[in-house]
């Protein structure tokens, strides 16, 4: 049977098969007329000029999609990405890596929630991986060492890929971790140790030197800084501004009244 009707300017054209009808509705021309008319309404419910859409498979309307960009704690199926980036940033440079491939994973293992890692569509851009250290000052046992009930943070290593490189990243980074560290309440301060070429990028982030660190590497000699921990982390839980920013974005230096732009 074909029922017609007019709609807008436009014709539309409904088949209802009596066979596929006949079992939700009475078998009687009334019953099968108010059945028609049930479907000819639900039909002319729709947005006119609209074409009727055949359905899809909710599997493949909702294809799973990463986020444009994720910040987590890292973890030990990370290791190699971290140590690649690690590798490209400090051996061309230094000719030496903050940590090599198993110590990544150690760290990684022992303490996951003291790493921060920055994703662009599941592609880690940007790190850092820390432990913590029970001592004022740092010594050799500190690169390998996680002290649990120690209340500094040494920063291991910062590092960003480098086709990320110069869009400020790294300073953003750090400023959110140093914020994480904020949120954890054993947790004092912040350590970590440059060379003297890097001591007044991470003077603008708010770290002070402590002078010369005990540690050495082979020729290479270090400068050991600190960054004071206490209050309350500064950052608004729903704002992307402040979780990826997409303009410079102003960072509050510590007991000081000058600003960084990043």
């Amino acid at each position: 049977m074909l029922v017609e009707w007019q709609a807008d300017g436009q014709r539309k054209v409904l088949h209802l098969k009596i066979q596929n009808l006949t079992r939700s509705i009475r078998a009687t021309p009334a019953g099968f007329l108010e059945g028609a008319q049930r479907v000819m309404s639900s039909a002319d419910a729709q947005p006119s000029g609209e074409a009727m859409q055949p359905s899809v498979s909710p599997g493949i309307q909702r294809r799973h999609t990463l986020p444009a960009s994720e910040v987590r704690p890292l973890n030990t199926q990370d290791a190699i990405s971290v140590f690649e980036i690690e590798r490209e940033a400090f051996i061309s440079v230094s000719g030496e890596c903050p940590l090599h491939l198993d110590e990544v994973r150690h760290f990684l293992t022992l303490c996951p929630e003291f790493s921060m890692g920055w994703f662009e569509e599941g592609r880690l851009v940007a790190f850092i991986i820390s432990s913590l250290w029970d001592r004022d000052r740092l010594a050799t046992e500190a690169l390998t060492l996680h002290k649990p009930h120690g209340s500094t943070a040494h920063i291991h290593v910062l590092a960003v890929h480098r086709t990320f490189r110069q869009q400020g990243k790294g300073p953003i980074l750090m400023w959110r971790y140093l914020q994480y560290l904020r949120c954890l309440p054993n947790v004092r301060r912040a350590v970590l140790m440059c060379e003297d070429s890097l001591v007044p990028f991470y003077r603008k982030m708010g770290f002070k030197p402590l002078g010369r660190c005990a540690i050495t590497v082979g020729a290479l000699t270090f400068m050991e800084m600190w960054y004071p921990i206490s209050g309350h982390a500064y950052m608004r839980r729903n704002s992307e501004a402040i979780r990826f920013p997409n303009a410079p974005l102003t960072v509050p230096l510590a007991h000081s009244d000058q600003q960084m732009d990043v």
